[in-house]
């Protein structure tokens, strides 16, 4: 059963959502809501079921029922766990769709709900973001918006964790840029590391350890041509380590700062040199799994955090787990001890990492 989450807006674009849904879900079981208090009391029939978020957007983005359904999730711990979930965003013009995407998919996976790689279908008023996609398939970009819902749709019903066999051991690589003397990061992700088992292998690279140039802007054919060599043009550490070490994993845990609401610049450049390998490899970056840790000396954690789901998931087409990111606020040195039971927290995470590289396939 696919439960569809359809938040009507007002307008063009719910037409036009509307019109998409009924040719996208031809053919499926599927039973539609359209109140959050609604969805809220499905609650126990939502275990081991999949779900397509599909919202509307009024002019400068406003959609109430929206705006409840965030809430209902922020204020409902594990109101999603064992769901598997799509989102389609369908808006007036060219701005809030990304932001109003990223915002559901963090909320709705801290509610305990897992996202396959590429969750997200966005369509702008102009529909100009599947221009590329239109000529690349020789269709208009209608049609193209039409295929991308029917292709979530079909994956959202039939994932079933693929490629995530059960293993003696499993194979987490953890990437962070921070200095050891200093970052709360670093601290957090020690206190997780002493609770992972033996069966977990861990690979620790610093995106610090030697030249990281960020991405210049490689064609297309240019940057595929490296690609297919688990190569780049700039070489350097992204070729040298993270490359072989990203294709050996299971899963990647990233240890992210807040600096000036976004990731740092060196996380920032492993973000863009990924592209080059997710060229040839972005089926098997749909087998892996992404894992954050987000620490924020004042505020926008929760900023940060959906940049790393965003791009890892949305864009890299990585498995978006359920929880994958533990968010802390800590500003000087050694603070993050004095947060609220941090260390069972910490232990926490562990477990949710362990968890699901132990477990294989993901159950529906």
């Amino acid at each position: 059963m696919l439960y569809v989450i359809h938040l009507r807006g007002t307008g063009s674009s719910e037409t036009r959502l509307a019109a998409i849904l009924q040719a996208g879900l031809s053919g499926t079981v599927y039973e539609e809501i359209n109140d959050p208090d609604v969805f809220l009391l499905r609650a126990a029939d939502l275990r081991g079921q999949a779900c397509l978020f599909a919202i509307s957007l009024g002019r400068g983005g406003a959609n109430d029922a929206y705006h409840r359904l965030i809430t209902l999730l922020y204020t409902q711990t594990d109101f999603l766990a064992g769901v598997c979930a799509g989102l389609v965003i369908d808006g007036p013009d060219e701005l809030f769709t990304k932001k109003m995407g990223r915002e559901l998919l963090f909320t709705a996976n801290r509610a305990g709900c897992l996202f396959p790689g590429k969750p997200l279908v966005e369509a702008t008023g102009s529909l100009y973001n599947f221009s590329t996609q239109a000529g690349l398939l020789g269709i208009h970009k209608e049609e193209a918006y039409k295929k991308a819902v029917a292709g979530l749709i079909n994956k959202v019903v039939s994932f079933s964790g693929t490629g995530m066999e059960k293993r003696a051991c499993q194979r987490l690589l953890v990437l962070h840029a921070s200095s050891r003397g200093t970052s709360n990061t670093l601290l957090l992700w020690d206190m997780v590391k002493q609770n992972l088992g033996a069966s977990t292998e861990v690979e620790e690279i610093s995106l610090r350890d030697g030249e990281l140039v960020d991405c210049r802007g490689c064609s297309y054919e240019t940057c595929l041509h490296y690609g297919e060599k688990g190569d780049c043009f700039y070489g350097g550490l992204i070729v040298d380590r993270v490359y072989p070490a990203v294709k050996r994993c299971h899963a990647v845990l990233l240890l992210c700062p807040n600096y000036n609401d976004a990731v740092g610049a060196n996380m920032t450049a492993f973000f863009n040199r990924l592209t080059a390998l997710f060229r040839s490899d972005f089926r098997e970056f749909a087998e892996k799994r992404v894992y954050a840790l987000v620490v924020s000396g004042y505020s926008g954690g929760d900023i940060v955090a959906e940049q790393i789901a965003d791009t890892m998931s949305c864009n890299k087409n990585f498995i978006l787990p359920p929880q994958f990111a533990m968010v802390e606020t800590a500003n000087t040195p050694r603070s993050i001890l004095a947060c609220r039971e941090i260390k069972g927290r910490a232990a926490a995470m562990a477990a949710r990492i362990e968890e699901v590289l132990q477990a294989g396939a993901v159950k529906k």
